[in-house]
């Protein structure tokens, strides 16, 4: 493989995709200096210019539309879909062919997330793409992209032949981020490395800061990441301790992945919208209450931001027959969004606060799962009770540090220090972040710099020590089942992309039929290192998981083994079986977070 010139960070967002990068020759000690690749793209039809940010949406055109030639692209002349600004803005007037909010659907287990879904809604004869596809579709702009504006003529420059840091939510599942890694490698990309948004963003306060952000923090602080998107809201929890003189950052909890973001305030204001159309007498269809949304995503950025007018105007196309090639127009109101925003989305709450479960109705629409209850201060509060109830539960943060788009509006940063202090908290102070839209991907690309040449680093070593369950090789005992011992594969401090390997021992994997592998834990074996063989564990260890299937193989087949696991930078442990007799690995991976709560 060629050796990497550049580490290039993506943060491949629900509302906006960014990319950073430094070169990759410099030296252990030395600053990296981050740039933002300015990412060509269509703006307007047949326009192209370059922006810090590609809005992570599609527009996709019917086979009999004219003009297709004003797609083409400096690299692809016969480009057949829109990605970015003109996307975005297209898709206010036409959302059935349209495509947003990907990202929610690549972690929606309840829909075949490789198959043509989107855009959700869009009549069957419209031209769809998988949310694979989606995420594909746009990597591959951004590969393309930089081909043509970095590389030129250097085939070693292409961005295939870097090394990729590519972001996603710290609270993605493993299928999620498994289809990530999927859209990534059919878009050309093969050497990608996952990271966590939050941690992302976190070591880009730390990249602008140089050695001041020690200055910024003490021992004994807990920092809380609250990170609100365009299509989720992620919490997280950073410890600072002394180390010997020096401060160490652990990341010590992720909260749920929960879908409420900028996204549902879109449709919030569009409701508003609506509703004031309503009262003098025009009723708006749910296609015009789509485009209406689209409409409201870019003013609401504009209405929330300091400075910003005091009311904005936002229009949908006519749709009548008195209408047609008309508008209907409406205002939103400063004032009016601030307060909608705010109580719907952050209202004052108690520390003992849950998110209501609303009540089930026997059917419902099928589409992305966002949360009931869309208080993000309540799904805060129970994030911070350890998974408790009570006020002696709570888990209150000394500081704050703010990520995602919609955190660019003072009063939303405000409040949610407001609400935090009101739970007991003792002058919680926000840690400001150099650029929130920005800051994901100057981080990841920061962390790819450390990881390889030393740093700072946020340590998320195991809290626990993990086994797994293997039969022991015994004559059979008419009715005595054959005991199980409990192999270590990840020991208690384990760092995360870290690696080891049991060689000093032989396994034997049964391959082509049903198997199943018991995942166990304990809180209480600290002492156990990989490789360990505990026969007798009493209530020492416990039952975490069960992971059920059929490996590649002969059927009833035996193969000699050896054990190879992964911590990854994600909160995964990737666990491979090695033939010891060819070149065959079989890989199995389970979450050690998921199961986590505040501890």
């Amino acid at each position: 493989m060629t050796e990497a010139h550049y580490i290039i960070g993506i943060d491949l967002g629900t509302s906006n995709t960014v990319v950073a990068y430094t070169e990759a020759s410099a030296k252990k000690g030395e600053k990296p200096v981050v740039n933002v690749f300015q990412i060509p793209q269509l703006i307007s039809s047949g326009e192209v210019a370059s922006r810090d940010m590609l809005p992570s949406f599609i527009y996709l055109p019917g086979k009999h539309d004219q003009n297709l030639s004003s797609l083409a692209l400096p690299w692809n002349e016969d480009n057949d879909a829109a990605v970015g600004e003109m996307a975005r803005n297209r898709g206010a007037e036409v959302p059935d062919k349209f495509i947003s909010s990907a990202k929610s659907w690549l972690c929606n287990n309840m829909v075949n997330r490789t198959q043509p879904i989107l855009p959700w809604g869009a009549p069957d004869s419209s031209r769809k793409l998988s949310p694979v596809e989606v995420s594909c579709l746009i990597l591959k702009h951004v590969r393309d992209a930089w081909n043509h504006e970095i590389a030129g003529d250097v085939p070693e420059l292409m961005m295939e032949f870097q090394e990729i840091f590519l972001t996603v939510p710290a609270s993605f599942d493993a299928d999620a981020r498994d289809l990530t890694i999927k859209a990534a490698h059919e878009a050309g990309l093969e050497n990608v490395t996952l990271l966590e948004e939050p941690q992302a963003a976190f070591y880009s306060w730390i990249a602008s800061s140089d050695d001041k952000w020690r200055d910024s923090v003490k021992s004994g602080d807990s920092i809380l990441i609250c990170d609100i998107g365009g299509g989720t809201t992620d919490f997280s929890l950073i410890s600072v301790s002394d180390e010997g003189g020096d401060l160490s950052l652990e990341r010590v909890a992720v909260g749920d992945h929960l879908l409420v973001g900028g996204d549902n305030m879109d449709l919030a204001m569009a409701y508003s919208a609506a509703a004031n159309l309503a009262k003098k007498g025009v009723k708006i269809d749910p296609w015009q209450m789509r485009a209406l949304g689209q409409s409201c995503r870019a003013a609401k950025e504009k209405l929330l931001s300091e400075g910003s007018p005091e009311e904005i105007p936002v229009s949908v196309l006519g749709r009548g027959s008195s209408l047609i090639g008309g508008t209907i127009k409406t205002n939103l109101v400063k004032q009016e969004i601030e307060n909608l925003v705010l109580q719907g989305f952050f209202p004052q709450c108690h520390s003992t606060d849950s998110p209501v479960k609303a009540r089930q109705s026997g059917l419902k629409e099928f589409g992305l799962g966002y949360e009931s209850d869309a208080a993000i201060t309540k799904h805060l509060a129970r994030f911070l009770r350890r998974g408790g109830s009570m006020p002696e539960d709570l888990h209150v943060p000394t500081a704050v540090f703010f990520n995602g788009g919609v955190m660019k509006a003072d009063a939303l940063r405000k409040r949610i220090v407001e609400v935090i202090n009101s739970w007991g908290g003792c002058g919680v102070r926000e840690i400001e972040s150099s650029d929130l839209d920005l800051s994901v991907a100057i981080g990841a690309a920061f962390y790819g710099f450390t990881k390889k040449t030393g740093g700072v680093r946020i340590r998320g070593g195991l809290a626990k020590t993990y086994y797994i369950s293997i039969a022991a090789s015994m004559p059979a005992i008419p009715g005595i089942p054959l005991p199980t011992k409990a192999l270590c594969v990840a020991p208690f401090g384990m760092e995360e992309g870290t690696e080891a390997e049991i060689t000093d021992r032989d396994f034997v994997l049964v391959v082509g039929e049903n198997v199943h592998f018991d995942v166990l834990r304990s809180s209480t074996r600290l002492e156990d290192k990989t490789g360990d063989i505990v026969e007798d564990w009493n209530d020492e260890i416990e039952e975490l998981t069960t992971i059920e299937t059929v490996l590649d193989g002969e059927a009833g087949g035996q193969v000699p083994v050896g054990i190879k696991v992964r911590a990854t930078e994600i909160g995964t442990l990737d666990f491979w079986c090695v033939s010891r007799n060819d070149d065959r690995k079989w890989r199995l991976e389970f979450s050690v977070r998921e199961r986590e709560s505040l501890e």
